[in-house]
């Protein structure tokens, strides 16, 4: 038994056995190949930014096919309420509608968009909005601002996916103010 404990046959030993082990554990256990993106369900936030945001909420229609709701978050902030909205898109890039009053306009849109240079515009239903892109970051970045807020619609989705999305969105109607206690 003390050749196995000792030089280079005990290492050698003992490096099998390890291997061996992780093969026999690698067989046993269970692998999944299928594709795994959490799904959020995004229609308390919607409504609960409809109802206090001071400017007109847009939200997305419908879902898109085979696009997957990942994330939703409303925050509330200095005044400011800022709902984002995030997606994994059909060919598994990242698209997410962003919209806030945040003063300045220009701080929200230039740090949702990653760069503060406009690089054209682009009409979306007879709509313009405004095109950025960051090269280093492949983020492309459709923006809209207005007297009271900013919407913009980014990701490493492309053109044509960013496009998408903001076909879908429309204005949200204002819910009824909760029954007080009372």
């Amino acid at each position: 038994m003390g050749r196995f404990t000792q030089g280079f046959y005990g290492y050698a030993f003992a490096l099998f056995v390890c291997l061996a082990a992780v093969g026999v554990f690698l067989l046993i256990t269970p692998q999944s190949r299928t594709e795994h993106i959490p799904r959020v369900d995004f229609s308390i936030d919607k409504v609960n930014t409809a109802r206090t945001a001071p400017y007109d909420v847009v939200a997305p229609s419908r879902v898109l096919p085979d696009w997957v709701p990942n994330s939703s978050s409303l925050t509330q902030k200095n005044g400011a309420v800022t709902w984002r909205l995030g997606f994994a898109t059909a060919k598994r890039q990242h698209a997410m509608l962003a919209q806030s009053d945040e003063r300045p306009s220009a701080d929200f849109v230039n740090r949702m968009a990653n760069t503060d240079k406009p690089g054209g515009s682009r009409q979306i239903d007879g709509v313009t909005w405004e095109e950025r892109f960051r090269q280093d970051k492949n983020q492309r970045t459709l923006v809209r601002v207005f007297p009271d807020h900013a919407v913009v619609v980014t990701g490493t989705a492309g053109w044509d996916e960013l496009t998408a999305l903001a076909r879908t969105l429309a204005p949200q109607p204002k819910p009824s103010p909760m029954p007080s206690s009372g």
